[in-house]
């Protein structure tokens, strides 16, 4: 009895020490800080890329973007276009609330998308902004509506991906939507500005304060994206970027294939060696955004960096 008496406070000595190593280890290499990140993705401009409920399942994505509502504003009845997926204008598309909710019941954010690179979309005035946020709160958010394009399931937010039109009332639009957030029940605000500093588009929205998370497209934009292995421009304005805006989180917006941007591809192996590292040393960072489901599933992209992210 002696014996096992004086060994036991010597053996609980070395549990506490092996747990204060590895407390260190993980710290120094950032595992469970602030520093571990996320992918975001959009989905919904491509048929062939599966489905809703699928994409969620592969564990790879923290973050889900229906693209897009890219009709509304200015007097026009809203319409909202998810490509092969399904026909909105015949309610075909009510069946994705259950993706939905399957998305969320695994901890991931799925969020509306508004706006894109093709539509007819602009805000004429602050009264305008105001009906907008009202008819995004009625049909995919808390609020109530007869005509729910995607179901009786209550998104995670609105993304804002705003590349044509009018640049004006879009902070209108964030602050009006940002009302409508509860305690219990937040509303969640995104954006995908292009990397040119500040965007022309979304600059006086950002401004507000308002938004969560922030995936800049570091793509298209020569002056801020990778390019023949050189990571000068793009960091430099990561840096911009970080330091600018207040966000929440800031993501690393990138093409998920060579063809799924003009210019701006940065092969896995370059971004896990020699731009995550750097970019994750910001209180900002946030992680990587991907365009889209449809060229990450031709690539493997998301497989391939997040053990990284």
């Amino acid at each position: 009895m002696a014996t096992k008496s004086q060994l036991k406070p010597i053996f609980f000595s070395l549990v506490l020490v092996s747990a204060l190593i590895a407390t260190s280890d993980a710290l120094d290499i950032g595992i469970g800080t602030s520093n571990a990140g996320g992918i975001a993705v959009y989905w919904g401009q491509n048929g062939n890329e599966g489905t809703l409920a699928a994409t969620c399942v592969t564990g790879r994505y923290a973050y889900v973007n229906l693209a897009f509502l890219n009709q509304f504003g200015n007097g026009s009845t809203p319409g909202l276009n998810l490509a092969g997926h399904c026909n909105p204008a015949s309610n075909g598309c009510a069946f994705l609330s259950s993706d939905i909710r399957s998305c969320q019941s695994r901890g991931i954010k799925v969020m509306l998308s508004i706006g894109g690179g093709v539509g007819s979309y602009s805000l004429a005035s602050k009264a305008d902004a105001k009906n907008v946020a009202r008819y995004l709160w009625r049909n995919f958010l808390g609020g109530s509506s007869h005509s729910r394009p995607l179901g009786n399931a209550v998104l995670d937010g609105i993304d804002f991906d705003i590349e044509l039109g009018s640049t004006q009332h879009y902070d209108d639009l964030a602050r009006y939507l940002s009302a409508h957030s509860k305690p219990k029940r937040k509303i969640y605000l995104t954006a995908a500005p292009q990397c040119p500093f500040p965007d022309r588009f979304l600059g006086a929205a950002l401004n507000t304060g308002r938004f969560d998370y922030v995936w800049v497209q570091f793509y298209n934009n020569p002056q801020c994206q990778y390019a023949s292995g050189n990571t000068a421009n793009l960091l430099n304005s990561w840096n911009q970027w970080t330091s600018s805006i207040n966000a929440r989180k800031i993501f690393m917006g990138l093409p998920a294939s060579p063809a799924a941007a003009g210019s701006g591809y940065i092969p896995p192996n370059v971004l896990t060696s020699q731009v995550l590292p750097v970019i994750k040393t910001s209180s900002k960072y946030g992680g990587v955004m991907l365009w889209n489901k449809f060229f990450d599933d031709a690539n493997g992209y998301s497989a391939s960096i997040a053990a990284s992210v």
